[in-house]
């Protein structure tokens, strides 16, 4: 099973950017035996956990929630088998601990079986 590792959160004012990476030690995302599918979701305490964005390895195709269209980017770089999760104009309704996961099919990317992340705390202020 592979180790995946946020990092990029922090505190910022409402408008401000934020860039969350992901990256993986123990098997390379993409490839034969690696993750196809990298997703970004959030929870806030009360809540349920929220898909943000995904994306396919192969060809880099992005997937994203409403909330995020227009304001998130996910991209990924092959080499480095890192995913970013680009935040702009951020609003405080975004703070939240973010998490990324990686898996086989997005369909079934939230699953515990799949390699998911501790978390990165986001946390806007307005």
């Amino acid at each position: 099973q592979a180790q995946v590792v946020e990092s990029g959160g922090g505190s910022v004012q409402a408008g401000g950017s934020l860039k969350l990476s992901c990256t993986t030690s123990g098997r390379a995302f993409g490839g034969t035996a690696g993750a196809r599918v990298v997703a970004w979701f959030r929870t806030t305490p009360g809540k349920e956990r929220d898909f943000v964005a995904g994306i396919y390895l192969s060809d880099g195709i992005g997937v994203y929630a409403d909330s995020a269209k227009g304001r998130f980017t996910i991209s990924r770089d092959e080499l480095k088998s890192t995913v970013y999760l680009q935040l702009n104009r951020l609003i405080p309704e975004d703070t939240a601990v973010y998490y990324c996961v990686a898996g086989q099919l997005l369909s079934n990317i939230e699953s515990a079986d799949n390699d998911w992340g501790q978390g990165t705390q986001v946390t806007v202020s307005s």
